[in-house]
């Protein structure tokens, strides 16, 4: 189970960052990623970060958001600076489908970017 947090209404150019806490004791073995999804719009992946902390980012974002984890407290985090209107969207954490373990999802944080 994912929980994520973070998200709410902050001015263009102003920083957020999102944490998504797992239940799962499988959270350090397994890769992650940030997905978004704006109104009327499908799912866009935002970011990843692997198990050994390798991160990969959509070029819409990147420079401007960092991905990181603490596999200690079972913990993602999206760091999001200079944000922007486009950036508004319902943010989602994910552990992708690794092995026998299924896909997971968190419950989505809004993100509200004002210009």
């Amino acid at each position: 189970q994912l929980q994520a947090s973070g998200g709410g209404l902050v001015q263009a150019g102003g920083s957020l960052r999102l944490s998504c806490a797992a239940s799962e004791i499988t959270f350090g073995m397994r890769n992650m990623a940030w997905y978004r999804q704006a109104p009327g719009r499908q799912r866009e992946l935002v970011a990843t970060i692997s198990r050994t902390g390798s991160t990969d980012y959509t070029d819409s974002v990147k420079g401007r958001f960092t991905a990181s984890r603490d596999d200690a407290k079972n913990t993602g985090y999206l760091q999001m600076n200079s944000l922007k209107p486009e950036d508004t969207a319902v943010y989602y954490c994910n552990l992708p489908k690794m092995g026998i373990f299924s896909d997971a999802w968190g419950q989505g944080t809004l993100v509200t970017v004002s210009s």
